[in-house]
């Protein structure tokens, strides 16, 4: 499957393959998601997988310089699939997750269901 950008509860989302580019570097994030992203997508979902394990490496700043450039282009990031290989080597990754599923801007879900679920509107009540 290639990237293909979907509507999801009318935000468009740009939903990246599993096999494409691997992102190492903020200049891959450029090249290969923020600069695809600009097909009409308000929102990046990205496997986990296409990421280097550097990214989950809070250490290294490549998550949180990846996630600011998301920003800087009024772009969504959602990180698509299963973190807990990387969240058993310590607390920060973990808190950084909650942090930012809390906000609007970068969110990490397990899968996409889960990602449309977040985008579905909220009941009236």
């Amino acid at each position: 499957m290639a990237d293909v950008v979907v509507r999801q509860h009318g935000v468009p989302v740009l939903v990246c393959d599993a096999e494409g580019a691997r992102i190492a570097t903020v200049q891959d994030a450029l090249d290969h998601l923020i600069g695809v992203a600009f097909q009409g997508a308000d929102m990046v979902a990205v496997p986990t997988v296409r990421f280097d394990d550097g990214f989950f490496d809070l250490r290294t700043g490549l998550a949180g310089a990846v996630m600011q450039k998301f920003v800087d282009y009024r772009l969504r990031l959602v990180v698509v699939g299963d973190l807990s290989p990387h969240l058993r080597s310590g607390t920060a990754l973990r808190d950084m997750v909650r942090e930012a599923n809390r906000g609007r801007h970068v969110w990490f879900v397990p899968d996409l269901a889960a990602l449309a679920a977040r985008l579905a509107p909220e009941p009236a009540g």
